[in-house]
């Protein structure tokens, strides 16, 4: 037997016009036809939990797993669930304000990697205009060095330096990793935009 569904009609109203308005996307066009559940690229790395499946916590009213599951951590954007479902609803816009809706409340990413990775990737691109390749990495691998110092996980950090040095060395040979630092006009713009977006 299914568990019963609880639905708070005045929580679920909210938590629904709350995601829309915040990633822009028509949640109540969702008739639950599946096709971007065969379109998501990460289906199989998210314990089965699909974008279709993702909607319905948020429209019944289901923060608490709505904010707390692999699907949010895991999407890469890449936007195949939008072009499978006929009301063009990109599922990656909603995984991206679940995420900033989970760090307003403070709660703990399931997947911390994704979570450095995200906050770095974001921070390099307000503070220069664009990312810079190796600050950002820089950055993003410090957090992932100190939680593994934090959890005695030596052989993690070895392993990761070897792996990125490695790949560091065959991306200098194809000539695709950058050194120096550019920065875009208009970050003081881009800054206002964000502060406004965020008040």
């Amino acid at each position: 037997m299914e568990p019963v569904l609880e639905f708070e009609q005045k929580e679920a109203k909210a938590l629904r016009d709350e995601v829309i308005e915040r990633s822009g996307q028509n949640l109540s066009a969702c008739y639950q036809c599946r096709r971007c559940a065969s379109a998501c690229s990460v289906g199989d790395e998210t314990g089965n939990l699909t974008p279709d499946r993702l909607i319905r916590m948020i429209t019944t009213g289901d923060m608490e797993h709505a904010l707390n599951n692999e699907l949010v951590w895991k999407c890469v954007s890449c936007y195949a669930c939008g072009t499978r479902c006929p009301n063009e609803i990109q599922t990656g816009r909603i995984t991206e304000t679940l995420k900033k809706m989970a760090k307003e409340k403070n709660l703990e990413p399931l997947n911390t990697k994704v979570a450095h990775f995200h906050h770095e990737f974001f921070n390099s691109g307000i503070r220069w205009g664009r990312v810079n390749e190796m600050e950002f990495m820089g950055f993003y691998e410090i957090k992932n060095f100190i939680d593994d110092i934090k959890n005695k996980n030596y052989n993690a950090i070895i392993d990761e330096i070897k792996t990125q040095s490695a790949l560091a060395q065959k991306m200098v040979k194809q000539k695709r990793l950058h050194f120096g630092f550019t920065s875009a006009k208009g970050r003081k713009e881009i800054k206002k935009l964000l502060k406004k977006n965020t008040t």
